[in-house]
């Protein structure tokens, strides 16, 4: 039986309050034997910690996302950090840039992330990275900011392998989740073929991203294995390799012994 590590993935959302124990069942089923859920804001940071609390191969990153960012308020951040003294709390995430959606100033969002990079310098935890359509403002930020002395793990990597060097020059891992299952994901593939096998991670980011064949159905962690099947056929290797590869992987990054 392999076993998995989904390094990103959200089973506290509501999209699983129907089904949830399930969820986790099918998951454990289908050889996911560790998953980081992510809590990245007010309404989700609480729910995240009880999820790793009830199981004890869940853990948790706790963080302020860049489309909440004008949201956060003060204490906030001494809150995240409080936090981070908990033994489920691994990472602190997922924290970065997002000029997709148009909910927060970018002002704030650098603010924001700024002060997270640096808290997680203070604390001596890795980041997760959410990044969208802002490559260079994030790269640029975390070289300011020598977030290269925790590194971290650039979630469901969608930039050029360029951008993908410099991440993994600060101490970053790369990780890829179902979009590189798509049929036309060219660059993704391209990019995944190239990462070191020691710096590559896997995630599903569900109940978002589902990978083929299940694409515009609700994501869950069990779906993990596609992304390693695609990622076994890409490099070259077998199911079980990636998952060991991935597993050794994210525990190095999250510290889980």
């Amino acid at each position: 039986m392999i076993s998995l590590f989904d390094t990103h993935t959200h089973m506290d959302s509501s999209k699983f309050d129907s089904d949830r124990a399930e969820a986790i069942t099918r998951a454990r089923e289908a050889g996911v034997d560790l998953m980081l859920n992510i809590g990245f804001n007010r309404e989700t940071i609480p729910t995240t910690l009880a999820l790793a609390e009830q199981y004890d191969f869940v853990y948790a990153a706790v963080g302020w996302h860049p489309v909440d960012s004008i949201d956060m308020q003060p204490g906030d951040l001494e809150w995240i950090e409080e936090l981070c003294s908990h033994p489920k709390v691994v990472a602190i995430g997922e924290i970065g840039l997002d000029y997709h959606w148009d909910t927060s100033p970018k002002e704030v969002q650098h603010r924001v992330f700024r002060e997270q990079i640096r808290l997680a310098r203070k604390v001596g935890k890795p980041i997760v990275i959410h990044n969208r359509d802002a490559h260079e403002d994030i790269i640029r930020m975390l070289k300011e900011e020598n977030a290269a002395e925790v590194g971290g793990v650039m979630h469901c990597f969608s930039g050029s392998w360029e951008t993908a060097q410099k991440c993994l020059d600060m101490n970053f891992y790369i990780s890829f989740g179902g979009p590189v299952t798509f049929k036309n994901a060219r660059v993704p593939k391209e990019v995944l073929e190239r990462v070191p096998l020691d710096r590559l991670l896997i995630e599903t980011d569900s109940p978002y991203l589902s990978p083929h064949p299940f694409r515009g159905k609700r994501n869950e962690t069990a779906f993990v294995t596609y992304v390693a099947e695609a990622a076994a056929e890409i490099t070259g290797k077998t199911v079980d390799e990636i998952a060991k590869i991935t597993m050794e992987n994210g525990k190095k990054c999250f510290g889980i012994v």
